[in-house]
C-alpha cells in the first residue's frame, strides 16, 4: 500500500526563524488513514514509562513504545530504549513517510495521546544519539492536536503553532532542534485519541 507520490498535497513551509519545516496535510487520507489508526492502537506495544523531570521520576503523561533497527538504542527523560523489531504496520508507515520526506530512518518514537488530557511537554530532539542536524519526521493519526514551537534563545519572536490532523506529516529538519522547542499541550476540547509516530535515525 505505498502511496502514489503525485496524489500527495503541496508540502507547506512553516516559517521558523534559524529553523526548516514543513507540513503535508494530508500525507494520509481516508480510510487509510482510518486503517492505520486502527491497526497502531491495537498492535503497538503501549507502556506509560516513568520519566525524569527536574530530577524526580514521575508518570509520563501519554503512553509510548520504541520501535526500530537492532542496534537502534535511544535515552531520553531518564529512560534508555532498546528497540522492539518493526512490525509490518509500522515498516508500511516508514516508507511512505521515508518517500515523503526524502529522508532514511531506523527508528521511531510512536506516542499515544488517550485523550485531550495527555500531552508533551517542552523540549528539543538533540540527543547526542540523533547527530548534529536530525531529521525528524511526525505522522499523526486521530485527533488533531496543537503542536507548538518557540525559539530556545530569542524570546522576543512569536511562538509557533501548527495543527497536526489526521493524516498529516511534519517533517523538522536543518537547525530545528538546536533552536527551538516544542510541545503539545494539553486542552480540555479533544476527547478522542491520537497516535504520533516520530520517525528518526539513529547514530551509531
Amino acid at each position: 500500500m505505498l502511496i502514489d507520490m503525485t496524489d500527495v498535497c503541496a508540502c507547506e513551509p512553516i516559517a521558523l526563524v534559524d529553523g526548516e519545516a514543513f507540513l503535508i496535510p494530508h500525507l494520509f487520507t481516508g480510510e487509510r488513514a482510518d486503517a492505520y489508526l486502527v491497526a497502531l492502537l491495537d498492535d503497538v506495544a503501549w507502556e506509560q514509562h516513568a520519566i525524569r523531570i527536574g530530577g524526580r521520576r514521575v508518570a509520563s503523561p501519554r503512553l509510548s513504545a520504541w520501535y526500530g533497527d537492532l542496534g537502534a538504542r535511544y535515552a531520553y527523560s531518564g529512560l534508555s530504549h532498546e528497540p522492539i523489531p518493526w512490525s509490518p504496520v509500522l515498516a508500511e508507515i516508514k516508507a511512505e513517510v521515508e518517500a515523503a520526506s526524502g529522508a532514511a530512518f531506523n527508528s521511531v518514537l510512536a506516542n499515544l495521546y488517550r485523550d485531550g488530557a495527555d500531552s508533551m511537554g517542552w523540549h528539543s530532539d538533540d540527543e547526542p544519539e540523533l547527530g548534529e542536524r536530525p531529521v525528524i519526521a511526525s505522522a499523526s493519526f486521530g485527533a488533531t492536536r496543537r503542536f507548538r514551537l518557540r525559539h530556545r534563545h530569542r524570546r522576543e519572536l512569536d511562538p509557533v503553532a501548527v495543527p497536526l490532523s489526521h493524516g498529516a506529516l511534519l517533517v523538522m529538519k536543518g537547525d530545528t532542534q538546536s533552536n527551538w522547542k516544542h510541545q503539545i499541550p494539553k486542552t480540555r476540547k479533544v476527547s478522542e485519541p491520537r497516535v504520533n509516530l516520530t520517525f528518526r535515525t539513529i547514530i551509531r
